[in-house]
């Protein structure tokens, strides 16, 4: 199907109605699987860049990747935070070489992706191409599907930093058929044959939902999409909004869902196109631009550069957005954030204006007389002690930042913390009170090695007088697997445990979940941090 000079692959609008909000199965699978992350340092925050299919379908070439790079480089969106540049479908001949190596179009690409590479590395960006886990691409090109180490080779060498991988054709016959090997199993051939490589290359997972990738994708990828393609329009953007925003307990750093690229600057109106930019970065999505980038519009280039948007999208504490209340087209979502603030998006699906109103309790907040709201596209401040609310255009967003009082369940409880998957509680081994000592799990007993304090604070303190000592990320670790320990209190981010809704608790520095490790249910399996993922060996209670 044929739309202007762009290819609209045809399962875009059978997804739209395949692929819905998390569900309680969908759930279910994840604590019976719970999958840890791909811990291979890319995508800590969500990924930002390029690429070129919205805007140019097959039309792709050299000439163009090089000169969106340079605009890029040249127009504020590097400053800003956008690394990738990325090659879609169709760079590639349609049949692979003697040796059976991967081909790039000579007419399209004169120098190769090398030589693509080499320049947009010159300006201090990073290279993304395309490829597909079946035997052709959708565009009919060759997939990877049995030739997984040779592709990873090639891509490697040709400097590329981003793999995008598509799930056309994976029985070899049908285009968008679930025939054939699994996509996870599929997904994971590649993964080992980029992490053989040894070259940093950053993997996003493209089976549009089909296979439930939010269950498994930390594993494997450090994206995952959950929907279809989208389109330039509000009702494939409300689409795809709903579909994602659900799935936020399995989004964490190194591991992001993807409700696919930003159609900012392709035809939507600019309430329209804030509202994606505003949703897509509160729910800690990839902000990949997918429009004419050297001829962008300075509305265009405004939206996509709003640091203080940007900001929410790229906070350190790697949280997706969370739907507060939704009801009648008036949705409210928020974010926590590294700093204690809280992201706040009021969104309007109605075409009317609308008074969308919520509470700091609501979205997280408590402990102040007073809190600041900043709001993110015009820069006003205001303060309230406690309504939180705005008057939002049709299909327009309002995103305030909120700060002030404490983040994350505040308030003082003291209790056993019970691990809902073991059935047991958080311990110190042998009633230890040296630092260091790495927590575990243990049948439940009720002893002053398994009570702990949540404090105002946001720690998780053990023991009193002397001997308390503190839940503490060792070393101050950020990356899944370090452990988590006990040490003399000293109110450092981490220290500093947040309970959620959800039933985690995440360290404030992190981001991410206090963990028992294997999902054993073992007496004296060992705790530490690892990328939310949803798992019920992530799931905890304190009282």
């Amino acid at each position: 199907m044929i739309r202007g000079n762009l290819l609209v692959r045809p399962w875009r609008a059978a997804l739209a109605l395949a692929v819905g909000v998390a569900s309680a199965p969908l759930f279910a699978l994840a604590l019976a699987q719970p999958a840890h992350a791909l811990n291979n340092s890319l995508a800590l925050t969500p990924q930002m860049g390029f690429n070129d299919w919205n805007a140019y379908g097959c039309n792709v070439s050299e000439s163009l990747i090089k000169a969106t790079a340079l605009a890029m480089h040249n127009n504020g969106m590097q400053a800003a935070g956008y690394q990738y540049v990325n090659i879609d479908d169709c760079w590639l001949t349609h049949s692979r070489d003697s040796s059976g190596h991967l081909v790039p179009d000579p007419a399209k690409f004169p120098d190769g992706i090398s030589g693509t590479a080499a320049y947009v590395h010159s300006l201090g960006l990073k290279l993304g191409i395309y490829e597909d886990a079946g035997t052709m691409t959708c565009a009919g090109y060759p997939g990877s599907l049995g030739h997984e180490t040779t592709d990873a080779n090639s891509f490697a060498s040709w400097g590329v930093d981003y793999l995008k991988y598509d799930n056309c054709y994976s029985d070899g016959v049908n285009q968008t058929s679930n025939g054939g090997p699994s996509a996870q199993s599929r997904y994971t051939t590649m993964r080992d044959a980029l992490a053989a490589t040894g070259r940093p290359i950053l993997f996003s997972l493209c089976d549009w939902g089909f296979q439930s990738p939010w269950t498994w994708g930390a594993a494997v990828g450090n994206s995952w999409r959950t929907t279809g393609d989208i389109n330039a329009s509000f009702g494939s953007m409300l689409s795809i909004f709903h579909s994602n925003v659900g799935l936020a307990s399995y989004a964490g750093p190194g591991a992001w869902n993807d409700p696919d690229m930003l159609e900012i600057g392709n035809g939507m109106t600019t309430t329209e196109q804030q509202s994606e930019f505003s949703l897509w970065s509160e729910m800690a999505a990839p902000l990949i631009a997918g429009t004419n980038i050297a001829n962008a519009s300075g509305t265009t280039l405004s939206i996509l550069t709003n640091k203080n948007v940007i900001a929410v999208d790229q906070d350190s504490l790697g949280k997706q957005g969370t739907e507060v209340s939704s009801s009648g087209g008036l949705d409210v979502l928020a974010k926590p954030l590294a700093n204690g603030d809280v992201s706040v998006a009021l969104f309007n699906e109605n075409s009317g204006t609308a008074t969308i109103t919520t509470t700091v309790g609501a979205i997280g907040k408590s402990g102040a007389s007073s809190y600041t709201l900043t709001d993110l596209w015009s820069g006003a401040t205001s303060t309230t002690t406690n309504t939180i609310s705005a008057s939002v255009p049709g299909h327009g967003t309002v995103m305030l930042r909120v700060a002030g009082g404490t983040t994350g369940g505040g308030g003082s409880a003291t209790g056993a913390v019970h691990s809902v998957g073991a059935g047991k509680c958080l311990d110190v081994p042998n009633s230890s009170t040296t630092g260091g000592t790495q927590l575990d799990i243990h049948a439940c007993s009720g002893a002053a090695n398994q009570t702990f304090t949540h404090t105002t604070g946001n720690q998780l303190s053990v023991y009193s007088g002397g001997s308390q000592m503190c839940l503490d990320a060792n070393g101050k670790g950020t990356t899944a697997g370090t452990k988590v320990i006990i040490w003399s209190c000293n109110g450092q981010t981490n220290q500093q445990w947040l309970f959620n809704s959800n039933g985690t608790v995440t360290g404030a520095q992190s981001g991410l979940c206090l963990d028992v490790a294997g999902a054993s249910t073992a007496d004296g399996a060992l705790v530490e941090l690892w990328t939310c993922n949803g798992g019920s060996n992530q799931q905890w209670t304190i009282g």
